[in-house]
């Protein structure tokens, strides 16, 4: 690739990692169908990002930076599952610090957990994700954190679409997010890289401003 790692951002650098480990592809011919129903041209799986060791080695790293420098007084690290797991307990690891994990719904058997871990009423915890879109799903796991007594910081995670819906539902939750990269520096790097070219990137910031809508 063309562009220098020691002169990009952060965000940057960790967008084209995904985009070499191809956990984000770009396909504006081919549009990928989301569980939600949605024709999308971007599709971001960060599990992949498991098989690749410096790539976790990076994330592991800047999640507990980005822990340290926004959420200082952090007890206690949840992962959202399933993918939020993987690496909120590398980042928990790596700070020494409790992981819990959170279901979508509870169990159905057994003791009905729906946090699985040890986590104190008060508990000061920072959530991890690894993807953002709608933010719908990421929010109802504060909200069960909350409903045990947590004090939920704020939520770190890998990647965000920035989606208007998801900045809104996080300034209603009354909650911080904070992630490794996101959509603008993805298109920062795709134009560099000549992955889309102008006419491209006016269609993938229709789609980003009306995901629900959006048609090729």
């Amino acid at each position: 690739m063309s562009v220098a790692l020691a002169s990009m951002s952060t965000q940057k650098r960790f967008a084209e990692k995904l985009l070499q480990i191809k956990a984000l592809q770009i396909n504006l011919q081919q549009p990928y169908k989301w569980a939600s129903g949605w024709n999308a041209p971007v599709y971001c799986d960060n599990r992949k990002v498991l098989s690749y060791p410096y790539t976790r080695d990076f994330v592991k790293s800047e999640l507990a930076n980005m822990i340290l420098e926004h959420f200082p007084d952090a007890e206690v690290i949840a992962g959202v599952a399933t993918a939020g797991i993987a690496h909120g307990v590398l980042a928990a690891d790596l700070m020494k610090l409790p992981f819990v994990y959170v279901r979508s719904k509870p169990k159905e058997h057994g003791m009905g957990n729906q946090i699985e871990g040890v986590m104190k009423k008060g508990a000061k915890v920072v959530v991890v994700e690894d993807l953002i879109s709608t933010g719908k799903s990421s929010l109802e796991v504060v909200e069960v954190l909350r409903v045990q007594g947590a004090e939920v910081l704020g939520m770190c995670g890998l990647f965000t679409y920035g989606f208007p819906a998801a900045d809104e539902a996080f300034e209603k939750a009354n909650l911080k997010l904070h992630t490794i990269s996101n959509y603008t520096a993805l298109m920062e790097v795709a134009e560099e890289l000549q992955l889309v070219d102008p006419n491209q990137k006016v269609k993938l910031a229709e789609w980003r401003t009306s995901p629900s809508t959006w048609s090729i």
